[in-house]
C-alpha cells in the first residue's frame, strides 16, 4: 500500500480521519470517488475519581488511535493523500517532550474541579472575554493546567508540555518532530489571543502557565508534520487538517457563508454560526471561537452555544435508571405520547453551559405526577434537546444581529425525527438533516484535503453535501412550553453551595 499522495489528482485517493472524541476514537477512510467509507472504533475508559472529576488516559487515547489507524490501512488500495485530525476540546494532557509520555491523566473537558478557582478570578472577566472571547468556566484548559502544577508531581521543567488531545496525537504520530495544535483548538484553552492569533502572555500570566510548555499554533488547513511509522502505521503521511470537533462539523456541513449554523447533538450539543471574518465583540451567554483557518487566509470566527449534556441524558436513562435498554429506544418511546405530561427535565448533570454559564446547577425533574409515565419522561429528555439549542440560538440572535438562515443537524440524536420537528417549531427555522451525519470525521478529512489539493476550494467540498430530508416549522404554540422550561431552568440553577 502506497503511504504518500501521488503527484497528480488521480480521483482515487483517500484521506484519513482520526476522530478523538470523549468516550472512544475512530478512524475513517473518506475516498475521493464517493466509495463508502472504511472505519474502525475503540471505546476507552472513562475515570471518575471523585464527584464533579472526569479523567482520562491518554496513553490508552494513543493506542486507540493506533489500532484504528492500523485497522483501517490494512483495507486500503490506494495512495493516502493526507491525514485530519479532530479532538474533544479543552481537555488537556501533560506530557513528557522527549519520550511522549503522559505526566498524569488527562483532566477532561467535563470536569467541575476547578469552579471555585474560577470564581475567584471573576474580575478578570473583562480581559479574559475581551481576549479569549470566552467565559471563566472550568470548562476551558487554562484552569486544568494550572490545577496539574498546583496539585500533582507534574513539574515546570524544559520537558514539560502540555496539550490538547490534537497536539498530544500530532507528536506520537511524527515521532516527536511536531508539536502543535490549531488555531481552533488553542481558542479553547482561554490562554489564546483570538485576535492576533498567538499565545497570549497575560492570559498564561494569570494562570501561572509557561508559554514554552504549549504547542506551536497553525492553520487548520495545512501541512504540519508526516508521520514516522511504527509498524502499526506507515511512515510518510502528510498531516494536513486539524480542528476541533465543533469546528470540524461546521467545517464537514459546509457552512462556509456568514449566518450559517449547525447543531451536533451528542454527548452534549454544540451550536455554531458562522459570523466571517472579523472577530466580533464578546457576547453575553455566548463564546467566541475560532472556526478554522486555510494556509494563510484570514481566520473565520463563529459564536458558539455549548450545551454541557443532550446525549448523555439518554445515556443517564439507559444505564442509570434503565428505562431504555438502547439509546435508539428513546425516539419511538417518546413518540408514544403526545406530550409530555407536564414533566419537565433539565439535564444539568454537570451545571448548565450556554448561555447561563453555572457551574453549580444541578438536574432536576419538575412535573411528575402519578400518571407520569417513563414514556413522559423520555419525552421531557428529548424537549430538553430541543429548549436547551433554542436558549442558545435566541441568545445568539440577540447578540450578533445575525439571523440564522437554517439550521445544520448532526451527531447520533440526529437520527431522531421527532426531535428535529420540535426543534424546527422552537426555532422557527427549517432543519436539515444530511445523508452524512459523522460530519465530524468529514470535516477534519477536508481540511487535510484540501491542504493537499485533494479537494480545490470550499465550493469542491460544498457541492459533496446532500440534504437528507427537511423539518419545516409547524403552526404550533411554541412559547408556553418553552416559558415552562425556563421556569424549570431558573430552579435547578445555584443549587450547589460554594
Amino acid at each position: 500500500m502506497a503511504a504518500r499522495a501521488d503527484s497528480s489528482r488521480t480521483g482515487s485517493e483517500v484521506v484519513l480521519a482520526i476522530d478523538a472524541g470523549t468516550t472512544g476514537v475512530r478512524t475513517r477512510a473518506v475516498f475521493t470517488d464517493g466509495r463508502a467509507s472504511i472505519s474502525d472504533y475503540r471505546e476507552f475508559t472513562q475515570h471518575y475519581p471523585q464527584p464533579g472529576w472526569v479523567e482520562h488516559d491518554a496513553e490508552e487515547i494513543w493506542q486507540a488511535v493506533r489500532a484504528t489507524l492500523q485497522t483501517v490501512c490494512r483495507q486500503l488500495d490506494r495512495p493516502i493523500a493526507a491525514i485530519g485530525i479532530t479532538n474533544q476540546r479543552e481537555t488537556v494532557v501533560a506530557f513528557d517532550r522527549r519520550s511522549g509520555a503522559p505526566l498524569h491523566r488527562a483532566i477532561v473537558w467535563q470536569d467541575r474541579r476547578t469552579a471555585e478557582r474560577c470564581d475567584a478570578l471573576t474580575d478578570q472577566l473583562p480581559q479574559v472575554r475581551a481576549t479569549t472571547g470566552l467565559v471563566l468556566d472550568p470548562y476551558f484548559t487554562s484552569s486544568k493546567v494550572e490545577w496539574l502544577l498546583h496539585n500533582t508531581n507534574v513539574a515546570d521543567n524544559p520537558n514539560l508540555a502540555f496539550a490538547t488531545i490534537d497536539a498530544f496525537l500530532i507528536h506520537r504520530l511524527t515521532g516527536g518532530e511536531s508539536f502543535a495544535t490549531d488555531v481552533s483548538n488553542a481558542s479553547r484553552t482561554m490562554l489564546f489571543d483570538i485576535r492576533s492569533l498567538q499565545w497570549s502572555s497575560e492570559m498564561c500570566g494569570i494562570f501561572g502557565v509557561d508559554p514554552a510548555t504549549l504547542p506551536a499554533v497553525v492553520p487548520s488547513s495545512g501541512r504540519i508534520g508526516v508521520t514516522k511509522g511504527d509498524g502499526a502505521i506507515p511512515a510518510g503521511i502528510p498531516i494536513s487538517g486539524v480542528a476541533g470537533d465543533q469546528q470540524a462539523a461546521l467545517f464537514g456541513q459546509a457552512c462556509f457563508a456568514t449566518g450559517s449554523a449547525k447543531n451536533t447533538y451528542g454527548t452534549g450539543s454544540f451550536v455554531l454560526l458562522n459570523v466571517g471574518t472579523t472577530c466580533p465583540d464578546p457576547t453575553a451567554g455566548m463564546l467566541t471561537t475560532v472556526a478554522w483557518q486555510l494556509g494563510s487566509s484570514p481566520a473565520v470566527y463563529a459564536l458558539e452555544g455549548a450545551i454541557f449534556v443532550t446525549g448523555a441524558a439518554v445515556q443517564w436513562l439507559r444505564d442509570g435508571l434503565n428505562i431504555i435498554d438502547a439509546s435508539s429506544e428513546i425516539g419511538p418511546l417518546a413518540e408514544t405520547v403526545p406530550d409530555a405530561g407536564g414533566v419537565v427535565m433539565v439535564p444539568a448533570f454537570a451545571g448548565l453551559g450556554s448561555p447561563w454559564w453555572d457551574p453549580y446547577a444541578r438536574g432536576a425533574i419538575f412535573g411528575i405526577t402519578r400518571g407520569t409515565s417513563r414514556a413522559h419522561i423520555a419525552r421531557a429528555v428529548v424537549e430538553s434537546m430541543v429548549f436547551q439549542t433554542r436558549d442558545v440560538v435566541d441568545a445568539m440572535i440577540r447578540a450578533s444581529g445575525v439571523a440564522i438562515r437554517d439550521l445544520r443537524v448532526d451527531g447520533g440524536a440526529a437520527v431522531m425525527d421527532l426531535m428535529l420537528q420540535l426543534q424546527s417549531d422552537q426555532l422557527g427555522v427549517d432543519v436539515l438533516r444530511p445523508t452524512e451525519l459523522e460530519t465530524t470525521a468529514i470535516g477534519a478529512a477536508y481540511l487535510a484535503g484540501l491542504a493537499e489539493g485533494v479537494w480545490g476550494s470550499t465550493d469542491d467540498i460544498a457541492s459533496r453535501w446532500a440534504l437528507e430530508r427537511r423539518f419545516s416549522p409547524r403552526t404550533v404554540d411554541r412559547d408556553t412550553p418553552h416559558a415552562q422550561w425556563l421556569r424549570a431552568v431558573e430552579r435547578s440553577r445555584d443549587w450547589i453551595s460554594h
